[in-house]
């Protein structure tokens, strides 16, 4: 498979990484004093007292803070506004995000809503979206992560849902890069062993994606092997037990390496195909989505022998020191899901139907049909219902 010569690198966002490193967020150079900060609907950040830690460090900086508490699990383009609205009324000249994945792509589209007229789907570029430019700079951001799974603190994306059209996409501007981001391992230690699954699997994919992708080049090779190394590695401990501190920073360090992985390369037709699983079945974790069909998923370009030295080498990267065919990455896959106690997830746990899936198919292609140039072989409609067919239980 030919490789890109040439590639860009714009990844502006200053990042803090390790344990603790949330204790130092006072010292650094923050980009307002009015902060609206921004977390899920749940009760975690608030039980384990990370949002008092944030809270007490902004105001150690002299920032005044209010807080916004609503963002779901797959975030929605009514809360948006409803947070934009907030921020607005507040006088917020600045927002931070506390939380995982979600919470950090909602924060960037209240970043976008909370300087510019209309509603969301005015900016968004693809399916009912009217593809705006965005007029006036989004509010300035800062990330601070609590889970390991999408690498949103270092990439200038947001994945949005729109319920009334089970629309899931995504919305990118250069201009919701986090000013800063705090990648600390501690604050992960909480996180239930299903979801740290669910995320880690999240953050290999991405890079899985990529390093198959054909955009793929010598610097997104680099941060997705990495990543995927570290995941093979340590999230079968990370799941295992919460407080492994060495397993946790691993996982962390792969996230974040996963956003390098999208903003140097770029995500396949895999998210696209989960996107339009979770629009339409709001209760499917994304992450649980994306386990769900990969094997399927993969082994259809395996099937058509693409990429083959692209799967050895993830085998590899996975443990399978000795692999030598393209099959071995399926094996290693399968044993890692196994390994995180995920092997055995159901589409029909969560309501969704077989005869759903030529409309998956089509929802996908059209809401986020972007990432389908991206694959390594051109998939036909009859080969994305069939990887649904195929992952079926």
């Amino acid at each position: 498979m030919e490789r890109n010569k040439l590639f860009q690198v714009f990844v502006p966002t200053c990042w803090l990484f390790g344990e603790g490193q949330l204790n130092h967020l006072h010292e650094q150079a923050l980009p307002g004093k009015k902060a609206l900060i921004i977390i899920s609907n749940g009760k975690s950040t608030r039980a384990n007292g990370y949002l008092d830690r944030t809270e007490k460090e902004l105001h150690q900086a002299g920032v005044e803070t209010s807080v916004f508490d609503k963002i779901q699990a797959n975030p929605i383009h009514t809360t948006v506004m409803e947070g934009a609205k907030a921020a607005r009324d507040f006088g917020a000249d600045f927002l931070v995000a506390l939380g995982g994945g979600s919470v950090m792509d909602a924060t960037k589209a209240i970043a976008i809503m909370s300087t510019n007229d209309g509603t969301l789907w005015d900016y968004v570029a693809s399916g009912t979206g009217k593809g705006k430019p965005i007029a006036n700079k989004p509010l300035p951001m800062v990330d601070i992560t609590t889970t390991a799974g999408t690498g949103s603190e270092v990439d200038c994306g947001g994945v949005i849902t729109n319920t009334e059209t089970h629309e899931k996409t995504g919305i990118v501007d250069l201009g919701i890069f986090p000013v800063l981001s705090i990648v600390d391992p501690e604050l992960m230690a909480s996180v239930p062993p299903k979801f740290t699954a669910y995320q880690g699997f999240d953050a290999l994919f991405h890079s899985t994606e990529c390093y198959i992708s054909k955009p793929a080049n010598l610097m997104s090779n680099m941060v997705a092997s990495t990543a995927i190394r570290n995941i093979g590695k340590y999230l079968p401990r990370a799941v295992a037990d919460g407080s492994d501190m060495e397993a946790r920073e691993h996982v962390a360090f792969a996230n974040t390496m996963s956003g390098y992985s999208m903003m140097t390369g770029s995500c396949t037709s895999e998210h696209s195909l989960e996107h339009a699983l979770s629009a339409y079945h709001e209760s499917l974790p994304h992450g649980a989505g994306l386990i769900m069909i990969s094997l399927a998923y993969y082994r259809t370009f395996i099937k058509y022998h693409c990429c083959d030295d692209r799967f050895i080498d993830m085998a590899r990267f996975l443990g399978m020191e000795n692999a030598d065919k393209p099959e071995d990455f399926l094996t290693a896959l399968e044993n890692l899901q196994k390994a995180c106690g995920v092997a055995d997830l159901k589409m029909s746990d969560y309501g969704i139907k077989e005869e759903e899936f030529e409309g998956f198919v089509k929802n996908a292609r059209t809401v986020m049909g972007a990432l389908f140039p991206a694959d390594p072989y051109v998939l036909s409609d009859e080969d994305c219902v069939n990887i649904y067919k195929e992952s079926y239980k």
